[in-house]
């Protein structure tokens, strides 16, 4: 099962996928971190298609995804989750998590993408536990590789060492 979940340190702007997960806000209109940089390096291009989906939708809701194209990135799409702000674990923190990956590889087979890339969502100004976190993520790529086996490759992307340590230390990679 493994085979199919690779683990990378680095950019996620520079990944060349068919798509790249921006952990987005729910008014999809950039931030900073992770949403910020996908932002700038995408263009203007993403974030009009980010304000055609608020201006039809109202924005993004958390635990929830939507796709647009990618701009000026490698990748082919970017699909914006929204995950959870962590309060103290007991608001549905788990389970917002959960179904920010999930849905987002939902629209991942939907638009018959076979590799996707995800930022480490929550854990950085969000404040989610970055070990709590790691395994949420996990569980839910794995639980969708079961259900769907449309995704031929995901990779975590991890930016800083913590993560990448935890990510390989979970999944039972060698770092290089």
């Amino acid at each position: 099962m493994n085979t199919k979940i690779d683990i990378k340190q680095g950019d996620i702007t520079k990944s060349e996928n068919d798509a790249i997960v921006n952990a987005a806000n729910t008014s999809l209109l950039g931030g900073g971190g992770v949403d910020g940089a996908i932002h700038r390096a995408g263009g203007k291009a993403i974030l009009e298609e980010c304000q055609h989906i608020r201006n039809r939708q109202g924005g993004c809701k958390t635990g929830e995804a939507v796709i647009t194209n990618a701009g000026n990135l490698k990748s082919k799409y970017v699909i914006h989750a929204v995950g959870p702000v962590w309060k103290d674990g007991s608001h549905h923190e788990d389970e917002l998590l959960y179904s920010a990956y999930h849905k987002s590889l939902k629209l991942a087979s939907k638009n018959n993408l076979k590799t996707i890339a995800f930022p480490n969502i929550s854990t950085g100004i969000y404040g989610f536990p970055k070990d709590r976190a790691a395994k949420i993520a996990i569980q839910a790529v794995q639980d969708f590789l079961i259900e769907d086996e449309s995704i031929d490759n995901v990779t975590f992307i991890c930016f800083d060492d913590e993560n990448y340590r935890i990510y390989t230390q979970l999944l039972g990679k060698t770092i290089i």
